[in-house]
């Protein structure tokens, strides 16, 4: 079988490497950010592709929208420092065959990819009885003071781009798109670009 890393940490990428190595039939490729991480996957083609969301630049989710274009069969699995529901069915809405979470016992992190290959999906009890009781009350009201092009932008993030995907769709600059990301987390009442990324992933339906 062979694997793909990605994520921008080297102890994680290490100890799964180790720890994967360890059984024998596992081949592992890495890679630390969403452009190498494009890259690896087209020269390697791995059987499970393994992605973090928060890395530099790009996200981990517009990671595998991008993988997915180009092989809707590819099968990802999200391994992330966010347990929050929400973005764990983000990540099942584009496609992705798995979340775990890095706060998991690191072995389900194997028991994840025997899964997944064999045609699974695979999501932790917790996460996925949150996903089943969880109803998300998407009212505009909390983006009612949001402009078009605020709404716009929001809408994209919600879809997993990246900021430098944005400006490009917009055509507006990358610093224009940054900015309004600020104006909305103050008019949102919102402390970081991670609670922007949730909002928008949120009401992303009504925006």
């Amino acid at each position: 079988m062979r694997l793909l890393i990605v994520d921008d940490h080297p102890v994680i990428i290490a100890g799964c490497t180790a720890m994967f190595a360890a059984e024998g039939d596992i081949e592992v490729h890495d890679a630390r950010d969403a452009e190498s991480g494009l890259r690896a996957f087209q020269t390697h083609r791995p059987d499970i592709s393994i992605i973090d969301i928060a890395m530099p630049g790009d996200s981990g989710l517009d990671l595998t929208r991008r993988i997915l274009a180009e092989d809707p069969q590819a099968r990802i699995i999200i391994f992330s420092m966010n347990d929050d529901p929400i973005f764990a069915a983000r990540a099942i809405q584009l496609g992705a065959r798995g979340y775990i979470t890095k706060n998991d016992n690191p072995y389900l992190l194997i028991e994840a990819v025997r899964k997944v290959f064999a045609g699974e999906t695979f999501l932790m009890p917790q996460i996925a009885a949150s996903l089943a009781l969880k109803t998300v009350s998407a009212t505009p009201d909390v983006i009612s003071g949001l402009n078009p092009r605020e709404r716009e932008i929001l809408r994209y993030l919600g879809a997993g781009l990246g900021l430098k995907e944005i400006a490009g769709k917009t055509g507006v600059s990358y610093k224009t798109v940054a900015n309004t990301c600020s104006i909305m987390k103050r008019k949102l009442n919102l402390r970081s670009a991670a609670d922007l990324v949730r909002t928008a992933i949120e009401y992303k339906t009504v925006v």
